[in-house]
Protein backbone atom coordinates (compact mmCIF):
# COMPACT_ATOMS: atom_id res chain seq x y z
CA UNK A 1 0.00 0.00 0.00
CA UNK A 2 1.26 3.50 -0.79
CA UNK A 3 0.74 6.54 1.09
CA UNK A 4 1.79 9.37 -1.60
CA UNK A 5 2.11 12.91 -1.27
CA UNK A 6 0.41 14.71 -4.23
CA UNK A 7 3.34 14.35 -6.39
CA UNK A 8 3.03 10.66 -6.65
CA UNK A 9 0.58 10.05 -9.22
CA UNK A 10 2.74 8.33 -11.44
CA UNK A 11 2.95 5.26 -9.11
CA UNK A 12 -0.79 4.87 -10.37
CA UNK A 13 -0.21 5.12 -13.95
CA UNK A 14 2.65 2.71 -13.45
CA UNK A 15 0.31 0.50 -11.49
CA UNK A 16 -2.33 0.57 -14.14
CA UNK A 17 -4.63 2.44 -13.17
CA UNK A 18 -7.31 4.15 -15.85
CA UNK A 19 -5.95 7.12 -17.17
CA UNK A 20 -9.40 8.21 -18.25
CA UNK A 21 -10.63 7.96 -14.40
CA UNK A 22 -7.88 10.27 -13.20
CA UNK A 23 -8.71 12.61 -15.74
CA UNK A 24 -12.44 12.26 -14.46
CA UNK A 25 -11.71 13.10 -10.93
CA UNK A 26 -9.25 16.25 -12.36
CA UNK A 27 -12.84 17.54 -14.40
CA UNK A 28 -15.07 16.38 -11.37
CA UNK A 29 -17.56 14.72 -13.92
CA UNK A 30 -20.37 12.47 -13.46
CA UNK A 31 -17.21 9.42 -13.78
CA UNK A 32 -15.59 10.75 -11.20
CA UNK A 33 -14.76 8.15 -8.60
CA UNK A 34 -15.22 10.30 -5.45
CA UNK A 35 -17.97 12.67 -7.03
CA UNK A 36 -16.87 15.89 -6.88
CA UNK A 37 -16.08 15.45 -3.12
CA UNK A 38 -12.42 15.73 -3.22
CA UNK A 39 -9.65 17.86 -4.33
CA UNK A 40 -8.83 16.98 -8.49
CA UNK A 41 -5.58 15.70 -7.98
CA UNK A 42 -5.85 13.88 -4.29
CA UNK A 43 -6.41 10.82 -5.82
CA UNK A 44 -7.21 6.88 -3.66
CA UNK A 45 -7.19 3.75 -5.14
CA UNK A 46 -7.84 0.71 -2.69
CA UNK A 47 -6.97 -1.61 -5.62
CA UNK A 48 -4.35 -0.50 -6.76
CA UNK A 49 -2.70 -0.18 -3.43
CA UNK A 50 -3.20 3.77 -3.16
CA UNK A 51 -4.02 5.16 -0.14
CA UNK A 52 -6.09 8.49 -0.14
CA UNK A 53 -3.47 11.70 -0.89
CA UNK A 54 -3.60 14.10 1.75
CA UNK A 55 -3.05 18.10 1.43
CA UNK A 56 -1.91 17.80 5.04
CA UNK A 57 2.19 17.41 5.33
CA UNK A 58 3.47 14.51 6.59
CA UNK A 59 0.61 13.13 7.74
CA UNK A 60 0.98 10.22 5.47
CA UNK A 61 4.47 8.85 6.86
CA UNK A 62 2.14 7.90 10.26
CA UNK A 63 -0.19 6.32 8.02
CA UNK A 64 2.40 4.09 6.07
CA UNK A 65 3.96 2.79 9.70
CA UNK A 66 0.57 2.11 11.39
CA UNK A 67 -0.54 0.02 8.16
CA UNK A 68 2.47 -1.46 7.76
CA UNK A 69 2.28 -3.07 11.96
CA UNK A 70 -1.37 -3.52 11.51
CA UNK A 71 -0.13 -5.58 8.87
CA UNK A 72 2.27 -7.61 10.55
CA UNK A 73 0.01 -7.94 13.46
CA UNK A 74 -2.94 -9.75 11.32
CA UNK A 75 -0.28 -11.88 9.76
CA UNK A 76 -0.36 -10.73 6.82
CA UNK A 77 2.13 -10.54 4.17
CA UNK A 78 1.57 -6.86 2.70
CA UNK A 79 4.04 -3.95 2.91
CA UNK A 80 3.70 0.11 3.03
CA UNK A 81 5.76 2.84 1.27
CA UNK A 82 5.57 6.15 2.30
CA UNK A 83 6.57 9.47 0.58
CA UNK A 84 7.66 12.80 1.64
CA UNK A 85 9.50 15.66 0.67
CA UNK A 86 12.87 17.19 1.97
CA UNK A 87 10.33 20.31 3.51
CA UNK A 88 8.32 18.02 5.31
CA UNK A 89 10.62 16.13 7.48
CA UNK A 90 10.63 19.09 9.50
CA UNK A 91 6.84 18.39 10.34
CA UNK A 92 6.77 16.68 13.84
CA UNK A 93 4.38 13.72 12.02
CA UNK A 94 7.83 12.50 10.22
CA UNK A 95 9.41 12.01 13.64
CA UNK A 96 6.77 10.08 15.22
CA UNK A 97 6.71 7.74 12.03
CA UNK A 98 9.68 7.06 12.70
CA UNK A 99 10.22 6.10 16.43
CA UNK A 100 7.31 3.98 15.49
CA UNK A 101 8.96 2.11 12.45
CA UNK A 102 11.84 1.48 14.57
CA UNK A 103 10.19 0.62 17.73
CA UNK A 104 7.91 -2.07 16.11
CA UNK A 105 10.12 -3.08 13.05
CA UNK A 106 7.57 -1.94 10.55
CA UNK A 107 7.50 -3.76 7.04
CA UNK A 108 7.49 -0.04 5.53
CA UNK A 109 9.83 1.82 3.06
CA UNK A 110 10.24 5.64 4.17
CA UNK A 111 11.15 7.11 0.86
CA UNK A 112 12.06 10.76 1.07
CA UNK A 113 12.35 12.72 -1.84
CA UNK A 114 14.85 15.50 -2.28
CA UNK A 115 14.58 17.85 -4.88
CA UNK A 116 16.69 20.55 -3.13
CA UNK A 117 14.08 23.27 -2.46
CA UNK A 118 10.46 23.17 -0.60
CA UNK A 119 8.29 26.21 -1.81
CA UNK A 120 10.70 28.57 -1.61
CA UNK A 121 13.64 27.40 1.48
CA UNK A 122 16.47 25.16 0.24
CA UNK A 123 16.61 21.80 1.84
CA UNK A 124 19.08 22.19 4.51
CA UNK A 125 16.68 24.03 6.10
CA UNK A 126 14.39 20.79 6.70
CA UNK A 127 17.65 19.01 7.13
CA UNK A 128 19.36 21.05 10.20
CA UNK A 129 22.31 19.41 11.28
CA UNK A 130 22.30 16.40 9.91
CA UNK A 131 24.48 15.98 6.81
CA UNK A 132 21.69 13.95 4.63
CA UNK A 133 18.16 13.08 5.42
CA UNK A 134 19.36 9.32 4.73
CA UNK A 135 21.30 10.18 8.16
CA UNK A 136 18.23 10.57 9.77
CA UNK A 137 17.10 7.01 9.65
CA UNK A 138 20.34 5.92 11.17
CA UNK A 139 19.39 7.87 14.14
CA UNK A 140 16.66 6.19 14.52
CA UNK A 141 18.32 2.83 14.26
CA UNK A 142 16.67 2.33 11.06
CA UNK A 143 19.12 0.95 7.75
CA UNK A 144 19.13 3.64 5.18
CA UNK A 145 20.49 4.49 1.71
CA UNK A 146 20.69 7.78 -0.24
CA UNK A 147 20.90 7.78 -3.77
CA UNK A 148 20.75 9.33 -6.72
CA UNK A 149 17.25 9.52 -7.53
CA UNK A 150 17.62 10.32 -11.28
CA UNK A 151 18.86 7.03 -12.11
CA UNK A 152 15.97 4.86 -12.82
CA UNK A 153 18.28 1.74 -12.59
CA UNK A 154 19.21 2.91 -9.41
CA UNK A 155 16.06 3.90 -8.24
CA UNK A 156 14.25 0.52 -9.32
CA UNK A 157 17.44 -1.64 -7.45
CA UNK A 158 17.40 0.55 -4.19
CA UNK A 159 13.37 0.31 -3.90
CA UNK A 160 13.50 -3.93 -4.45
CA UNK A 161 16.04 -4.05 -2.32
CA UNK A 162 13.71 -2.20 0.32
CA UNK A 163 10.70 -4.27 -0.32
CA UNK A 164 12.88 -7.53 -0.36
CA UNK A 165 13.71 -6.24 3.71
CA UNK A 166 10.51 -5.58 4.63
CA UNK A 167 8.82 -9.08 2.95
CA UNK A 168 11.34 -10.68 4.95
CA UNK A 169 9.88 -9.07 8.10
CA UNK A 170 13.71 -7.43 8.46
CA UNK A 171 12.32 -3.93 9.09
CA UNK A 172 11.70 -0.75 7.78
CA UNK A 173 14.24 1.32 5.12
CA UNK A 174 14.83 4.77 4.93
CA UNK A 175 15.81 6.12 1.24
CA UNK A 176 16.92 9.14 0.56
CA UNK A 177 16.43 9.82 -3.23
CA UNK A 178 18.45 13.19 -4.34
CA UNK A 179 16.84 14.84 -7.44
CA UNK A 180 15.92 18.39 -8.17
CA UNK A 181 13.21 20.25 -8.73
CA UNK A 182 13.86 21.77 -12.22
CA UNK A 183 10.01 23.87 -12.21
CA UNK A 184 8.17 25.80 -9.63
CA UNK A 185 6.38 24.28 -6.63
CA UNK A 186 3.51 25.39 -8.26
CA UNK A 187 2.06 27.43 -11.56
CA UNK A 188 1.59 30.06 -8.89
CA UNK A 189 5.02 29.82 -7.99
CA UNK A 190 8.06 31.74 -9.18
CA UNK A 191 11.47 30.26 -8.68
CA UNK A 192 13.37 33.32 -9.67
CA UNK A 193 12.24 35.14 -6.46
CA UNK A 194 14.30 32.04 -4.53
CA UNK A 195 17.15 30.70 -6.33
CA UNK A 196 19.33 31.49 -8.99
CA UNK A 197 17.95 31.46 -12.51
CA UNK A 198 20.36 29.28 -13.91
CA UNK A 199 20.61 27.13 -11.39
CA UNK A 200 18.61 24.25 -12.75
CA UNK A 201 20.56 24.25 -15.94
CA UNK A 202 23.95 23.15 -13.95
CA UNK A 203 22.75 20.66 -11.93
CA UNK A 204 24.79 17.79 -12.44
CA UNK A 205 22.64 14.57 -12.10
CA UNK A 206 20.83 15.39 -15.34
CA UNK A 207 17.14 14.23 -16.81
CA UNK A 208 16.21 10.85 -15.66
CA UNK A 209 14.17 9.97 -18.81
CA UNK A 210 17.03 11.46 -21.17
CA UNK A 211 20.06 9.46 -19.13
CA UNK A 212 17.33 6.17 -19.62
CA UNK A 213 17.21 6.38 -23.19
CA UNK A 214 20.65 7.51 -23.89
CA UNK A 215 21.64 4.02 -21.73
CA UNK A 216 19.40 1.58 -23.72
CA UNK A 217 20.40 3.49 -26.83
CA UNK A 218 24.70 2.68 -26.24
CA UNK A 219 22.96 -0.98 -25.21
CA UNK A 220 21.99 -1.00 -28.41
CA UNK A 221 18.18 -2.15 -27.26
CA UNK A 222 16.74 1.89 -28.48
CA UNK A 223 17.00 4.42 -30.56
CA UNK A 224 16.04 8.10 -30.94
CA UNK A 225 13.61 7.16 -33.66
CA UNK A 226 11.66 4.59 -31.69
CA UNK A 227 11.62 7.17 -28.35
CA UNK A 228 10.53 9.95 -30.99
CA UNK A 229 7.62 7.26 -31.71
CA UNK A 230 7.02 6.08 -28.17
CA UNK A 231 6.72 10.02 -26.99
CA UNK A 232 4.43 10.52 -30.17
CA UNK A 233 2.30 7.30 -28.91
CA UNK A 234 1.71 8.99 -25.30
CA UNK A 235 1.05 12.41 -26.24
CA UNK A 236 -1.48 10.63 -28.71
CA UNK A 237 -3.02 8.36 -25.96
CA UNK A 238 -3.11 11.24 -23.40
CA UNK A 239 -4.89 13.76 -25.98
CA UNK A 240 -7.24 11.36 -26.63
CA UNK A 241 -8.15 10.19 -23.32
CA UNK A 242 -8.88 14.23 -22.69
CA UNK A 243 -11.26 14.51 -24.80
CA UNK A 244 -13.26 11.59 -23.29
CA UNK A 245 -13.13 12.98 -20.20
CA UNK A 246 -14.23 16.43 -21.52
CA UNK A 247 -16.94 15.11 -23.56
CA UNK A 248 -18.44 13.57 -20.05
CA UNK A 249 -18.12 16.59 -18.78
CA UNK A 250 -16.40 19.59 -16.65
CA UNK A 251 -17.12 22.35 -14.19
CA UNK A 252 -18.50 24.61 -16.93
CA UNK A 253 -20.98 21.97 -18.60
CA UNK A 254 -21.87 18.24 -19.42
CA UNK A 255 -22.89 15.64 -16.77
CA UNK A 256 -22.01 16.27 -13.21
CA UNK A 257 -22.23 14.46 -9.99
CA UNK A 258 -25.32 14.48 -8.51
CA UNK A 259 -25.39 16.69 -5.24
CA UNK A 260 -27.31 13.77 -4.16
CA UNK A 261 -23.88 12.28 -3.71
CA UNK A 262 -22.22 14.11 -1.34
CA UNK A 263 -24.67 12.40 1.24
CA UNK A 264 -23.99 8.36 -0.29
CA UNK A 265 -20.76 6.27 0.95
CA UNK A 266 -19.91 8.20 3.88
CA UNK A 267 -21.40 6.26 6.29
CA UNK A 268 -21.77 2.02 6.01
CA UNK A 269 -25.81 3.17 7.65
CA UNK A 270 -26.62 6.69 7.28
CA UNK A 271 -27.60 8.18 10.54
CA UNK A 272 -30.95 10.18 10.93
CA UNK A 273 -29.68 14.02 11.02
CA UNK A 274 -28.46 13.05 7.07
CA UNK A 275 -31.24 11.27 5.95
CA UNK A 276 -33.15 14.27 7.46
CA UNK A 277 -30.79 16.87 5.23
CA UNK A 278 -30.61 15.01 1.84
CA UNK A 279 -34.52 14.95 2.52
CA UNK A 280 -34.76 18.18 3.51
CA UNK A 281 -32.14 19.22 -0.26
CA UNK A 282 -34.95 17.06 -2.58
CA UNK A 283 -33.12 13.82 -2.59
Amino acid sequence: MNFPTYRQAGLLIAGGYPLSTMMNQIYSNEKDPVKGRQMPVMYASQEFGFFSISGNLATQYVQAVGWAMASAISSDHKIAAGWIGDGSTAESDFHAALVFASTYKAPVILNIVNNQWAISTFQGIARGGAGTFAARGLGFGIPALRVDGNDYLAVCAVARWAAERARRNLGPTLIEYVTYRAGGHSTSDDPSAYRPAEESAAWPLGDPILRFKNHLIARGIWSEDRHAQAEAEIMASVTATQKEAEAIGTLHHGQRPSPRDMFEEVYAEMPPHLLRQRHEAGF
